[in-house]
């Protein structure tokens, strides 16, 4: 038996709820409305590029940009928003261009699209993940030995809260699926805006789902108020589901351009 506290497994209830909401949601619209498999391959390759392309740029540079706006500061929020606004909504949009111009992207393809981004980002980045890497971390300390000596001290002096009792984590894990649900649905908003903006041609549409990114520039604040910075995450995805859907009635409503007019240049924002 080891010498050293372990991590409760109530830690993977997030990680877990967040694979299988996202999962969830994909599989029901395969099963309801069907769902290519060329749109949820593209979509991984927008959102891993993007975040490829975020550590890139963050290793770098995120420790000196946060040294000189202060890491609650409106320049740091800036400084990851713009990231996201640029790299993950902006190669959504790209790679939506392509997959219209090779695979006759439609309307139809919105959803699906907007929930592949979700489920990579939720399901796979901080829900496969997140539970390997919790796993891994509970078997070590488990186990015992210099690993697990050196693993518990790095885990006291980064992360203590992990070894609260469940009756205290539970508050955090519940509020922290919550963050993931929000995420979702932002997810699948600006997904969808991208490919209505495609689609018909209309940069209107990107122009709405650009901004959607700037929900990262809240996160330096969030540790002021973790309660406020939740409830109004979640109320902007919402707004942001409302904006995707009043999109896709007047998709329905307004004849698309003539299918055999190639839709505009992937270069062209």
């Amino acid at each position: 038996m080891s010498a050293y506290p372990n991590i409760d497994l109530v830690l993977m209830l997030q990680p877990l709820l967040a694979l299988v909401i996202s999962l969830g949601a994909v599989i029901f619209w395969w099963l309801r409305r069907g769902f290519r498999g060329a749109v949820l391959l593209m979509s991984a390759a927008a959102y891993f590029v993007a975040i490829g392309a975020k550590e890139v740029i963050q290793l770098p540079t995120a420790a000196s940009v946060e040294a000189k706006f202060g890491a609650t500061s409106v320049g740091l929020g800036l400084y990851f928003g713009l990231q996201t606004v640029f790299l993950e909504v902006g190669l959504a949009y790209l790679f939506a261009v392509y997959l219209a111009r090779s695979r006759g992207l439609k309307v139809t393809d919105a959803v699906p699209y907007g929930l592949s981004l979700s489920f990579w980002e939720n399901g796979v980045l901080l829900g496969v993940f997140s539970i390997l890497s919790l796993g891994v971390t509970y078997l070590l300390l488990a186990a015992g030995g210099s690993e697990a000596s050196t693993l518990y001290y790095q885990l006291v002096n980064a992360q203590p809260s992990v070894f609260l009792p469940p009756a205290s984590l539970l508050p955090t894990v519940l509020i922290g699926t919550l963050e993931r649900v929000s995420s979702m649905l932002i997810h699948t908003a600006w997904g969808m805006l991208c490919v209505f903006s495609a689609v018909s041609r209309r940069k209107r549409y990107l122009a709405y789902a650009l901004p959607m990114g700037l929900v990262d520039a809240l996160v330096p604040f969030a540790s002021l108020n973790t309660n406020l910075f939740e409830g109004g995450l979640f109320a902007l995805s919402l707004l942001f589901v409302v904006i995707a859907r009043r999109v896709a009635k007047s998709q329905n409503e307004t004849p698309l351009p003539d299918s055999d007019t190639p839709p505009a240049s992937p270069t062209a924002l």
